[in-house]
């Protein structure tokens, strides 16, 4: 219903509003409220086509899909940061029910308690994933996770420099430059072989695996952190963490990681949720927000929004993020993987991962001209040094039905990064091989 006030609901202001506005701003009209920007640019020929019925849409958008490359039919062997994990069907069907999909975030707790609950088990599970004593609501990603992570560091030890191993996630490394230069933060790029931790240096950030897929001296990288009076940070891979030691045995005061491997479908880069744990130490400068379990008057259990450091809510020079949509659906998808999982599901998940890549890594090896770049150990990743280039080599296996790796040629000669998970079959990992090996004799 129109009131009189309103010619229309969704542009309130009148025609008088408008003339009001105008007149306040010494503007007799819009276009010269607008004169400024040159006139070729105010009403630019936009070039769109003729409109489409529904069924036109739907078939166009059809036309262009199909032309996608992805891992629904082809075979997959590209990780770098989002993996192919299997989803039980189960999980997008309680994850998309209505009352999930469609929940603001839960500002009124009284009418939120599934949301919040949903939070308050993300929290759980991941702070148990990772061994660590705290754990947010989620951040929007891996990348900005880590990015926040390295800010924190320099809240709690009040020092400027930031100090990443060159085998982090180069996407990871750009993001952290992103949110350290508005804030006049060093960011200082090492190699394991290599540190140089100083008196101004913040934090040690490692990724685990790192971006390679090889495991890194974890203890020994802690213990330096932490004789300069630095903060040890780690981005890990949860799947991993269900079969190898968690970043708490090493002693990590924070924690991050991409939850996409927790049974998100990959999306061509999202949306995905962010896992940020850290030591209760540390609690009250963590980003985000913290989904908390109480007891009302009747003795009945509730939960609430406990801790909203952010900028929204909080005087803002006292904010430790300005983080404000949360991936919180997300964040559900990957409790409900996980819970249905359970410990001994993901460590058979992260089992499967391990063996298949080894696997896939021995017989590689064996092909003439293909060799493994380093003899560490890795999980589910790893790189090989083809004897043709990069290009060359993918485009030959993708010929043949196959997403091949992603391309590290800039670090190791015609680098390929390969991923196996635990959706490969032996046939598929035979497949891939023989193609190497075809396209090495043939190109």
């Amino acid at each position: 219903m129109h009131s009189q006030s309103f010619k229309s609901p969704f542009i309130p202001n009148t025609s008088e509003d408008r003339a009001s506005m105008l007149a306040e701003v010494g503007a007799q009209s819009i276009d010269e409220l607008f004169e400024d920007i040159p006139s070729e640019y105010r009403h630019p020929e936009l070039g769109l086509p003729e409109p489409l019925s529904e069924m036109e849409v739907i078939k166009k958008m059809n036309s262009l899909a199909i032309k996608n490359l992805h891992a629904g039919n082809y075979l997959n062997f590209l990780g770098a940061g989002a993996y192919q994990h299997f989803c039980p069907s189960v999980v997008p069907f309680l994850v998309t029910r209505g009352e999930f999909l469609t929940s603001y975030t839960p500002y009124q707790p009284e009418v939120s308690q599934g949301t919040l609950q949903g939070t308050y088990e993300f929290q759980s599970i991941t702070a148990e994933l990772f061994g660590m004593e705290v754990s947010n609501a989620g951040m929007y990603d891996g990348a900005t996770s880590l990015a926040e992570a390295a800010l924190m560091a320099c809240r709690v030890t009040k020092r400027n420099q930031i100090t990443v191993l060159d085998t982090v996630n180069p996407r990871y490394i750009d993001t952290i430059r992103a949110y350290a230069m508005p804030q006049a933060l060093e960011v200082n790029l090492v190699s394991a072989e290599n540190l140089d931790l100083n008196a101004d240096t913040s934090c040690l950030i490692s990724q685990y695996p790192n971006f390679y897929g090889c495991i890194e001296e974890m203890q020994t990288l802690s213990d330096l952190a932490h004789s300069r009076g630095a903060l040890f940070v780690m981005s890990c891979d949860p799947i991993a963490l269900a079969m190898f030691k968690t970043p708490g045995d090493f002693g990590a005061d924070i924690a991050t990681g991409e939850g996409q491997a927790l049974g998100v479908p990959l999306s061509f880069g999202g949306p995905y949720v962010g896992i940020f744990t850290c030591r209760k130490d540390y609690l009250r400068q963590m980003p985000g927000r913290i989904s908390g379990k109480t007891t009302d008057s009747n003795g009945k259990t509730g939960y609430v929004l406990t801790l909203q450091p952010r900028e929204q809510h909080i005087r803002r020079e006292n904010a430790t993020s300005n983080i404000c949509t949360s991936t919180a659906l997300i964040a559900l998808w990957a409790t409900v993987y996980s819970s249905l999982m359970g410990k001994h599901g993901l460590r058979r998940v992260a089992d499967l991962c391990y063996q298949k890549s080894h696997y896939a890594a021995s017989e590689i090896a064996k092909l003439p001209g293909y060799s493994l770049v380093n003899d560490r150990t890795f999980f589910q990743e790893f790189v090989v040094s083809c004897p043709k280039d990069f290009e060359t080599t993918n485009y030959g296996l993708e010929k043949a039905g196959i997403l091949g790796g992603y391309d590290v040629s800039d670090k190791y000669h015609n680098g390929m990064l390969i991923c196996v998970t635990e959706v490969a079959t032996k046939t598929d990992i035979d497949h891939l091989v023989e193609t190497l090996g075809a396209i090495s004799q043939n190109g």
